[in-house]
């Protein structure tokens, strides 16, 4: 399983930099300098070396050892990077999107729904359902809400607060 790590949005400068939207938790691990990342732009993929990064306005600014100018760094536009998960120490309990879209949504033991997606708000994250019958509702992904994720079984629980499936 691979998980996208970032991409390319365009060149910075003209000494081949370019701008880089990390999409991962741990850029500082993910983009350090001397890693070799695993890049994908339609059906070419690219190994390229980071020779320094440095961070710009919410995105990094990297330059590859194998892009020595602008006209190189311009042809990296869309670039996608992927990687394998890290591996976790054992104590964090959090999951990937990829783990937590198709399980089944439990509510007072009824099967109710599926999470299709995962919604990254500044308060946390947000459950995308689909009930059954069709109708798409969000739930907070709080333990308060949903108690019990079950990766084996496929499965998360959820204890609704009264009227957030009618909404």
């Amino acid at each position: 399983m691979e998980l996208m790590i970032g991409r390319v949005i365009k060149s910075h400068g003209i000494r081949g930099e370019v701008v880089v939207e990390p999409t991962t938790d741990e850029p500082g691990i993910r983009f350090a300098v001397g890693e070799v990342l695993d890049g994908r732009q339609g059906g070419r993929e690219h190994e390229l070396t980071v020779a320094t990064v440095r961070p710009h306005q919410n995105r990094l600014l990297i330059k590859f050892e194998e892009v020595p100018d602008r006209t190189a760094a311009d042809s990296l536009r869309g670039v996608r990077f992927f990687a394998a998960p890290l591996e976790s120490d054992g104590d964090d309990d959090g999951f990937y999107d990829h783990e937590l879209e198709g399980l089944r949504v439990i509510h007072d033991g009824d099967d109710i729904g599926e999470v299709t997606g995962v919604i990254h708000g500044p308060a946390g994250e947000i459950l995308e359902v689909e009930l059954s019958g069709g109708k798409e509702t969000l739930i907070p992904f709080v333990h308060d809400i949903v108690p019990e994720v079950d990766l084996e079984a496929g499965t998360c629980t959820i204890t609704p607060p009264e009227g957030l499936l009618e909404l």
